[in-house]
């Protein structure tokens, strides 16, 4: 069995990696014209634009809870979201001409369920989370 530190070294390289896909993929889709991307993508522009927003806040919520120990419980919450964009995103694949393309977002699926089961049973964060406390009144 590995020891929590490898773990937790392991669950955050791949949390900065899929960090870094998840936000060069969303911004794209937030900044390129919705001409370009439906051109590319044959789906409603405003769904691919939505897509990006999700992959975006997916992006900094896998790694800001964290980094910023603020409720780091969220981090298995935004990776099980990229799981389900993923999950879409692999469908959507295996129904084009070149179903080998699927290989990719399945991956991708699997190492963000390798965070989200990770960062809940294998090397859950340490350390206090910020919580509100309601004084009485």
């Amino acid at each position: 069995m590995t020891s929590p530190r490898k773990a937790n070294i392991t669950l955050w390289t791949i949390q900065g990696i899929l960090a870094a896909l998840f936000l060069f993929a969303g911004v794209s889709k937030l900044v390129m014209p919705i001409e370009a991307m439906t051109a590319q993508i044959h789906l409603p522009g405003l769904f691919l634009r939505s897509i990006g927003v999700l992959e975006t806040l997916g992006a900094l919520g896998i790694v800001l809870p964290g980094l910023l120990k603020i409720r780091p419980e969220l981090t298995s919450l935004a990776a099980g979201g990229l799981v389900v964009i993923m999950i879409g995103a692999a469908s959507l694949t295996l129904t084009t001409p070149t179903p080998i393309g699927a290989l990719f977002p399945i991956v991708v699926g699997i190492l963000a369920a390798i965070v989200a089961y990770g960062r809940i049973q294998v090397a859950p964060y340490r350390g206090s989370s910020v919580r509100i406390v309601r004084q009485a009144a």
